[in-house]
Formats: C-alpha cells, sequence, structure tokens
C-alpha cells in the first residue's frame, strides 16, 4: 500500500505502509529540519551505536571524577570522613537533580538533540576547568607529605575545584535525562520488530555504558593514585571530547521527537483546573467528557489517550460545563490522562530513593573502609576505588545472563516478552539491597574484630586484612543494578506520556539525586546523635574506632522497610496502556514460538516412541 503524506514544509512525498520496509516511521518522529523520516534510513541500531559509544566515554569521564573524589577531598584538600563523604554525595545528588531542568527544556522548547549538544559544551568546559584545577601550580592545593605544618588550601583554590565540579553539574542536567532518551527514540512502537529491539535496549545501553565505569573505576583510579591527578582528570576530559564527536557523527541518522511544550504547565493547569471544578460531578460516560479530535493530535504527531478510572477527581478538569468562559478551565482527556501518568509513577520514585542512598556508599563508606586494608599484592598497590570495578564486572555478566537467558525462560513461564514485569525486576533488585548491607554489616565488624586483636584500633593503622574482603559487597551491588537500575531508567521511560519522555527519564536519575543528599543527612545526623553522652560515634575519621556494623545495620533495616512501601505501592499501580498494538503482536508472536516449540517435542517423542 502506497500513502501520500505531506511532510512539515509541505512537499508531498510517498510513503510505503507498514511493513514495507522502506515506510516512514508512524510515530511522530522527524529529521532536524521538521521532515518525516524514513524507517531505513534512520533510527534503530545504527543510529544507536553513536548513542551508545558516546555514554562509554561520557561515564569514563563522569565515574573517572567521582570513583576516587572522596579520595582527592581527603588526601589533597585534607577533608575528614565525614566532611568529605557529604562533598561528594552533595555533588553527585545535584548531578542527578539537574536533569530535571534539562527535561523540561527538551520536552518544552529546545528539543532532546539541542538541549543535549548545549548541555554537552557546558559539561566539557566543566572537565577542562576541573583538569586545570589539578594542574596549574596556582590552582591545585599545596602538597602536604608529612602531615604536619602543612599550607592550608585558599579559597580560591577551593572556589575554582568546586565551581568546575558545579559547572560540570549543571552541563549533565542536559545530557544525562536525554541521550538516553534520544537512544529510544530511535526505536519505533508501531513497528513490532522496533518494539522488540526496544525492550532489549536498555538492558544494551546499560551493558555498553558499563565499560567505561570499569575502565574509570581500574584504569584512571590506578593513574590518579600512582601517576597524577593532572593526568587521571586529563583522560576523562579527552574522554568527553571524543564522546561528544562521535555523537556530533551520528546526527544524519537520527529521529527526533518534536518538543511538545512545558509539561509542568500542562500539569499545573490540569490540576488547577481540576481543584476549582471539585463540586463538579462526573458524568457516567467517559465520552461526555472534553477531548480534542483525533486529526488535532495526527497533525502534531502527538498521541491521543482514552480516560481511566485512576484518580479519578483529575477527570474533572475535562467535564464541560455551561458557565465555563474562560478556555484554559477545560482541559482535554489526553492531558489529564498525561498528567495522572506522570502522577502515578512518584510513589515508585519515592520508593527507590533508599536503594539510591546505598548506591551512594560505593564512592564514599565503602571506599574509605578500603584505605584501612592490606591493598599490596606483591608490589602492585591496590587503589582502594578500584574495587568499583567489580560492581561493573559483576553488572555486565548479570545483565548478559539476564538478557540472554532469563527472558527466554521466564518469557515461556509468564508470556511477557520481558520475562517479568518492571516493577518484579525493581523489587528483585530491592531485596539483594537488604542482602548487600547485612553482607557489609558482618564483614565490618569481622574487620573491626581483627582490628581489636592487633591493636591497632585507637592508632588507627592498616588492619592486616586484605582488601578483597569487601569484595562480596561490591559483586553484589552489581548484581542489584542489574535488575533496578536497569528496570528503573526502563520503567519511567515507557511508563511517562509519549510528549513527556524526558521528565519521565529525569525520574529515575532524580531518585539517584535524592539518594545522595539523604545519604548526606543520614551520615551527618547519625553522626551527631551517636557522639552524644560522651560516645565516640559510629563514623569518625578513624574508621577503627568507629562503627560503620552499626551504621550498615540500619541501612539493612531502612532497606526492608522500604521494600514493604515498594510492595504496597506496586499493589495499586496500574500500567500505562500501550500506545500501539506492537506489544500484543509480540506475545502472540512468543505464544505462537512456545506452541511451535512445545509441538515439535511431542513429535519428537512420539517418533521415539515408535
Amino acid at each position: 500500500m502506497v500513502l501520500n503524506k505531506r511532510s512539515n514544509s509541505g512537499v508531498e512525498v510517498e510513503e510505503e505502509g507498514h511493513g514495507g520496509g522502506r515506510g516512514y516511521t508512524e510515530d511522530g518522529t522527524v529529521d532536524l529540519r521538521g521532515n518525516p523520516v524514513l524507517r531505513s534510513k534512520r533510527g534503530g541500531w545504527r543510529a544507536c551505536s553513536f548513542v551508545v559509544v558516546y555514554e562509554v566515554f561520557e561515564r569514563m569521564a563522569y565515574y573517572g571524577i567521582s570513583s576516587n573524589l572522596v579520595i582527592y577531598l581527603t588526601k589533597k584538600l585534607r577533608q575528614g570522613t565525614v566532611t568529605s563523604s557529604n562533598n561528594v554525595t552533595n555533588w553527585v545528588g545535584t548531578i542527578w537533580m539537574t536533569p530535571i531542568l534539562g527535561a523540561y527544556f527538551a520536552d518544552a522548547v529546545l528539543g532532546r538533540y539541542w538541549t543535549f549538544i548545549i548541555c554537552a559544551a557546558i559539561y566539557l568546559s566543566g572537565m577542562c576547568l576541573l583538569t586545570l584545577s589539578v594542574s596549574l601550580p596556582g590552582l591545585k592545593p599545596p602538597s602536604c607529605d608529612s602531615g604536619t605544618d602543612c599550607k592550608k588550601v585558599s579559597t580560591l583554590q577551593l572556589a575554582v575545584f568546586f565551581g568546575a565540579l558545579y559547572t560540570l553539574a549543571v552541563g549533565t542536567g542536559g545530557t544525562k535525562p536525554n541521550i538516553s532518551t534520544i537512544g529510544a527514540d530511535q526505536f519505533d512502537d508501531f513497528d513490532p520488530k522496533e518494539k522488540a529491539q526496544k525492550l532489549s535496549f536498555f538492558n544494551w545501553w546499560m551493558f555498553s555504558i558499563f565499560f567505561g565505569t570499569l575502565f574509570a573505576n581500574t584504569v584512571l583510579v590506578y593513574i590518579q593514585d600512582n601517576v597524577g591527578w593532572s593526568l587521571g582528570y586529563g583522560l576523562p576530559t579527552l574522554g568527553l571530547l571524543i564522546s561528544i564527536l562521535i555523537f556530533l557523527a551520528g546526527t544524519p541518522f537520527y529521529r527526533h521527537k518534536v518538543p511538545t511544550g512545558s509539561p509542568f504547565t500542562k500539569m499545573g493547569r490540569v490540576i488547577l483546573v481540576a481543584v476549582k471544578k471539585w463540586k463538579v460531578p462526573l458524568p457516567t460516560d467517559p465520552k461526555q467528557l472534553y477531548e480534542l479530535d483525533p486529526t488535532e493530535y495526527s497533525k502534531k504527531g502527538k498521541y491521543r489517550i482514552d480516560s481511566t478510572p485512576t484518580l479519578r477527581f483529575l477527570n474533572k478538569a475535562c467535564v464541560r460545563t455551561e458557565d465555563i468562559t474562560i478556555p484554559w478551565m477545560l482541559c482535554p482527556v489526553t492531558e489529564v490522562e498525561e498528567t495522572k501518568q506522570i502522577l502515578r509513577m512518584i510513589p515508585i520514585l519515592i520508593a527507590t530513593i533508599i536503594p539510591s542512598t546505598m548506591i551512594a556508599q560505593i564512592s564514599t563508606l565503602f571506599v574509605k573502609q578500603g584505605t584501612t586494608l592490606e591493598r599490596k599484592i606483591g608490589s602492585f598497590e591496590i587503589p582502594p576505588a578500584s574495587l568499583a570495578g567489580f560492581v561493573t564486572l559483576s553488572m555486565l555478566i548479570c545483565v548478559v545472563l539476564y538478557d540472554r537467558f532469563f527472558v527466554k525462560i521466564m518469557a515461556k513461564w509468564t508470556k511477557n516478552p520481558r520475562g517479568i514485569t518492571l516493577l518484579q525486576r525493581m523489587g528483585t533488585g530491592m531485596v539483594i539491597h537488604i542482602i548487600i548491607m547485612v553482607v557489609a554489616s558482618l564483614t565490618d565488624r569481622y574487620r573491626l574484630s581483627v582490628a581489636k586483636d592487633h591493636g591497632v584500633v585507637e592508632s588507627g593503622k592498616q588492619v592486616p586484612l586484605s582488601i578483597f574482603v569487601l569484595l562480596p559487597q561490591f559483586v553484589l551491588m552489581g548484581m542489584a543494578d542489574s535488575f533496578l537500575e536497569v528496570a528503573k531508567i526502563e520503567f519511567f521511560y515507557d511508563q511517562a506520556p509519549e510528549s513527556m519522555k524526558s521528565l519521565g527519564t529525569s525520574y529515575s536519575m532524580t531518585s539517584l539525586g535524592l539518594g545522595s543528599f539523604f545519604s548526606s543527612f543520614l551520615l551527618s545526623t547519625v553522626s551527631h546523635i551517636t557522639m552524644r553522652n560522651g560516645h565516640k560515634g559510629w563514623i569518625l575519621n578513624n574508621l577503627n574506632a568507629s562503627h560503620l556494623d552499626y551504621y550498615y545495620a540500619f541501612f539493612a533495616v531502612l532497606n526492608l522497610l522500604n521494600f514493604i512501601f515498594f510492595l504496597v505501592m506496586t499493589k495499586f499501580y496500574v500500567y500505562k496502556a500501550e500506545v500501539s498494538d506492537s506489544m500484543i503482536i509480540l506475545q502472540e508472536e512468543l505464544k505462537s514460538n512456545i506452541e511451535h516449540t512445545v509441538a515439535k517435542q511431542e513429535a519428537a517423542s512420539r517418533f521415539n516412541l515408535t
């Protein structure tokens, strides 16, 4: 079937229908000039390859800074355990909170591509300034090898260093929520084949980007500890420059979603109008609610959404009344449903904050623990931050096993192309987080007992115990991430309205930001409370005299309570309806394949019997 379709520029173009191979995308994606795009020419895994390779180098840059930052603050800026840990988590929290702003500009004003390009330039400038702050004699802090009579770090040096960090944070606000969304946008939900590819996209996305993380947690950390901070920060800066150039090289192959206006304005309007109409009765027939003509949505490449019974109060915003004289006092059903979809995800967002707090421990207290243990293998000394590489390795292995084997096995049982639902996958990760903190608590109790037996509690000297005793908690953290973090980013992207995908993706990053800030709050609060009445406290500069085992046990209980809260929230969560029937087609294909396999097995069995 051949259709004529008019592009935004007014030129009529020939379009082959669905399944023709050279047809135009049906999800409203366009090129940078606003013209419809051929499925065979743009998008798919070819376009995603540029996006994924960008993220490999970007993660190398980001984790090249964050993984060993607590060590730099301790050694070079001479900050204590609590102060350095809080400075790291506050900065990481900012890194993951600014995506809310980046998502706003992408969805409302500039579009994802141009928001990304502008913020990538800011990101690169922050990385360059950070490299200069650890390289130039007037900007880098004075060396202090003796530990006494050290020259104080100047206000200028602190200002430049932290100014660079937070400039970098502003840049990531526009890159992090948009890069994964740009990648997912390369697959058309209306094409079953591309829909199937999108189901695997986030697994392979996480698999690929953590190669950059692995490099940062091993090679870069070693360079920073043993060669120098100038090279250790210069390499990730160069890596970021390469990643931006790679992304730009893929421009001719990208599909783009058109900005659809401020999501916050639409949501605020729906809520305000619903409140103003709180006395208005709802009609029994949802068809009586106000809605735009379907052609209004198709012209703009948008999706019309039918009314749902959840959060019924908001339906009042689209009730027609005779006394309405102001146009904005009547919202279409689709805007109301988009608002519902965003609001329904908030309880799930809240439930992911505590697990994000656990992740913050990897680059802070877990690393600080490592500094108290023996790190030499022969003449080679292992940087404590390099243990985070085992988180990455564990995650890489688990993601591959999950996508290649677990999904296929579970799909035969559940008839779900994903194997298990996104919320079930997130819940599995939360259970592993409980186990992690129990293991971490028991491990630290053992470390403290060895420190006491060898008389190094008060002196704070190295405990005669291998750093690899911490390995289980790092490996388990990677396993947890392969379930929770991958599912989280896919869930918030998948469940967000089509016009608010960047905002939805930013939810997964917001949970990381809130988790980091909450980590700072807990660390300061627990340190303050436990030091009352003459007690030493749970967390001191001397970790041999501290009680991280108590702190981790507290986290285990916190994770357990949070998991119960998560179970309650998922009980009431309603997944959004698919915008196309491609998921139904995939489920039918899966069912058909299973029936075909069973029939073959039965036929083979009968043949053997005869």
